[in-house]
């Protein structure tokens, strides 16, 4: 019965647990393609010669080069790092912000990017305190997103061929203290490839459906209506995470704080992350 059991939950896996993992190297791929930029009028920018320029402390050279190489090469970590740093020694916080928060979501395990990203935020004139929720969604959510899609993509695969390796040893080893271990180490690997599963898909969802704004102005008011004639509610600055609610009109954008308070804001005042 134990063998019939452990079959059925094998059938039920069969597909490749790395499906998300794969559908966003795709998309990744296809937005890299789309943004590439090339000038047969400049030299080739490198990676070298902007990390020159920054050593040399030309900041605005170092960063003129970093995005380049963003819109030559498609997305990286390290490049939105760099110019984020860049930014940051012009003291120009919300693009620095702005890339340490894009930086994240490509690798959100780096340590330094989530330190540079930290200190700017205590930069910002805003001190918002988020909306209480409950302990496990807070943990679920920095366990989601503590790891790229690919690594929760790896690591789906792996528990996935251990799960396999032990239902192999299940059927073939003779003891039956050999077949309780392996149907144990079965069930485990189970929860652990489901779990990896839906932590990829998660962070999959939060990589490609970027809700996440930085206000790039010095001061931004945000109005009850879209439209200048509407009530002022509160104004934000330079640096402030928002979420968007409605991207739906071509000049405003509903916006949502941290602490749950809602309005309108112009769109050239904000930069999608």
């Amino acid at each position: 019965m134990k063998d019939l059991y452990l079959i059925i939950l094998c059938t039920c896996l069969a597909v490749t647990p790395t499906t998300a993992y794969a559908q966003t190297l795709s998309s990744i791929e296809e937005t890299d393609s789309a943004a590439t930029v090339a000038s047969p009028l400049q030299p080739t920018p490198s990676k070298a010669l902007a990390d020159s320029a920054y050593t040399a402390e030309d900041y605005q050279l170092a960063a003129s080069l970093y995005s380049a190489l963003l819109a030559e090469n498609g997305e990286s970590a390290m490049i939105y790092y760099n110019l984020g740093n860049s930014y940051f020694r012009m003291d120009s916080l919300g693009r620095a912000i702005l890339n340490y928060e894009r930086a994240l979501l490509l690798d959100p395990a780096d340590t330094d990017i989530r330190f540079n990203l930290q200190l700017a935020r205590s930069h910002t004139a805003d001190k918002v305190t988020p909306v209480g929720e409950m302990f496990f969604v807070t943990w679920w959510k920095v366990l989601t997103l503590s790891l790229n899609v690919q690594t929760w993509g790896w690591m789906a695969l792996a528990t996935f061929v251990l799960m396999l390796a032990a239902i192999g040893l299940y059927i073939f080893v003779p003891s039956v203290a050999g077949r309780k271990i392996a149907f144990s180490a079965a069930i485990v690997m189970l929860l652990l490839c489901v779990v990896a599963n839906i932590a990829a898909a998660q962070a999959r969802q939060h990589l490609l459906n970027r809700t996440g704004a930085i206000v790039m102005h010095p001061s931004a008011v945000v109005h009850s209506t879209p439209s200048q004639s509407g009530k002022d509610l509160f104004i934000l600055h330079e640096g402030t995470h928002v979420e968007l609610l409605d991207d739906s009109m071509s000049d405003w954008i509903q916006i949502q704080m941290p602490d749950g308070k809602e309005g309108w804001i112009s769109r050239n005042e904000i930069e999608r992350i």
